[in-house]
């Protein structure tokens, strides 16, 4: 093949990675996008806008859409020839957003449950949660489009809004054991330690796009 037929190709294969990239990403993306709508609910619940009972059966809804979307991408990776990042690195943030909307679901489940006062500490908790969950989205939206740019920055606004999710959950919680104990205390400690876990598993996706961006230039 002569030095003009290579360009041609090369901008071929290109095309070709770019077009699987975000064939693959995309339902990652979907995937996050439901995340974020399941965060909107819970906090519509902790700010008393919505009814408990109501929203435990349309997060339930909204949980089940995203195992569908994460049933998909996994079998998109299995078949797609080129990942724009590494293969485990994919999966495994998979399955962060999957704990992450997992645990939400069961934060409004508990609420619904527990039943208890709109005016406890949780709204904070989920909006530092909402960003860490747009963080990523914007992460996941690079991936797909132009995976050079992924770098260890890009996984770093994750990581601060997840910290924070942590910070305010030792906050509250200090405040909280100030309290004489109570069976109200012991359900509050419950749901702020499910939003905790979110926190974790948004560190744990961070993580791994920090792992992926360092895989890239290895």
């Amino acid at each position: 093949m002569s030095d003009a037929d290579i360009g041609p190709v090369r901008r071929m294969v290109r095309v070709i990675k770019r077009d699987e990239s975000q064939s693959l990403t995309a339902p990652l993306e979907r995937q996050l996008v439901v995340t974020i709508a399941a965060c909107a609910l819970a906090r519509e619940v902790a700010a008393g806008k919505r009814t408990p009972a109501e929203a435990h059966e349309k997060i339930a809804e909204i949980e089940h859409t995203g195992d569908l979307l994460r049933g998909k991408f996994v079998g998109r990776l299995t078949h797609v020839l080129v990942a724009p990042v590494d293969r485990e690195d994919l999966f495994r943030l998979s399955r962060s957003i999957d704990d992450v909307l997992d645990n939400l679901r069961d934060f409004v489940r508990e609420w619904d449950l527990f039943d208890v006062a709109t005016n406890d500490p949780y709204v904070d908790l989920l909006d530092a949660t909402a960003r860490a969950l747009e963080d990523l989205r914007l992460a996941v939206q690079m991936i797909g489009r132009d995976p050079k740019k992924l770098t260890s920055r890009t996984a770093l606004a994750t990581k601060k809004s997840a910290n924070e999710i942590r910070r305010l959950y030792d906050e509250e919680l200090a405040k909280l054991f100030q309290r004489k104990l109570t069976m109200k205390v012991l359900k509050i400690r419950e749901l702020l330690r499910r939003l905790d876990v979110v926190g974790l598993r948004l560190n744990e996706a961070a993580d791994v796009l920090a792992d992926a961006a360092v895989k890239r230039r290895a």
